[in-house]
Order: structure tokens, then sequence, then C-alpha cells
């Protein structure tokens, strides 16, 4: 299992060194394209890049007392670590569940013989020019890289809510 530090180090560390252009659909499944940046341990010019997509669902209405039901489906024992100590020390998401599903047979890896900033470079070149508005590029920490993964929904989720919150009073549903 994971410790209180492992986690909190891997979120002090992730960066999101680019952002999509666009937040989490208010009534419908939003897709995001991630491509995950780490050095690996104790290995000089070496980087693994991740691929992958990670689904969030539309936010549905919730009162506080859900919070016992937090999933993060597909993150195995990282995930469980995560959702152990958000109970503890989480933010107050007060009345939106966010859900994300996130497939592991999406994720591909590969391992770069390159220094971190030219492959970083490379890597946002890429997404720069795809033009996809659902691309994201984060740095992070190679072990507990899906906490890393998961740190960026969490703050995927606190930029929509506004936007989420806004369209749910305009059709009268809060």
């Amino acid at each position: 299992m994971y410790s209180d530090d492992d986690i909190l180090y891997a979120l002090e560390s992730t960066q999101v060194l680019y952002e999509p252009d666009r937040r989490i659909d208010t009534f419908g499944t939003t897709r995001f394209q991630f491509h995950l940046i780490s050095e690996l341990m104790d290995t000089v010019n070496r980087v693994r890049v991740r691929n992958g997509e990670i689904s969030a669902e539309r936010p549905r209405i919730v009162r506080p007392d859900g919070y016992d039901d937090l999933l993060f489906e597909g993150f195995g024992e990282q995930g469980e670590a995560f959702r152990e100590w958000f109970k503890r020390f989480g933010g107050d998401v007060a009345f939106l569940k966010y859900g994300f599903s996130f497939s592991k047979s999406n994720v591909k890896e590969n391992i770069v013989h390159d220094s971190l900033e030219d492959v970083r470079d490379r890597v946002l070149e890429e997404t720069r020019s795809s033009g996809n508005p659902l691309s994201a590029v984060i740095h992070g920490v190679d072990d507990t890289w899906e906490i890393c993964l998961l740190k960026f929904t969490m703050d995927m989720i606190q930029k929509s809510q506004g936007i989420n919150v806004f369209d749910f009073k305009r059709r009268g549903l809060l």
C-alpha cells in the first residue's frame, strides 16, 4: 500500500504542462486524451511516456453523504489509497458527483532514451499541432503515475464545477 507521503509527493509533483481547452460536459460524457511523462527512477535520459484516454461521465447531483461511495475504477491499489486519503483530507466538492472511468486497455507506454526536456518539448509540440481540445500533457512521478492522473481529474472537476453548476441552475435542476 502507498503511504500518505507517497500520495502527497505524487500530488505535489504533478504538473499539467498542457491543459485541455474544454471542460467536463454537464450533460454528456467527456473523453480526455492524456500524455503522462515521467522520468524512470535511478536512470539518466530514460523517460516513460504513457498515452491514453480518461472518460468523465456527466456530473450528478448528490447530497453530502455521498462521499462514502467514491470509486476510482481501473486504478487498483493506487486508486484505493487515494480514495482513503481524499476521504480524510480532500476538498469539499459539495453537491456534484463526477464519475471517471479509466480503461487500461487504452493506455500505451513507451520508454524514450532522451532528456526529459527534449521528450517534454516533442510531446507538447505534437499535442499542440493535433488541435484536439480534449488533450492534456502531464508530468508526473513514474511509480505513482495513476495518482498523478487522479490529480489531473480532480483539477478538471474543480475547473468544470462552476460551468456545470451554471448549466444545472439554468435548467432549474439546482
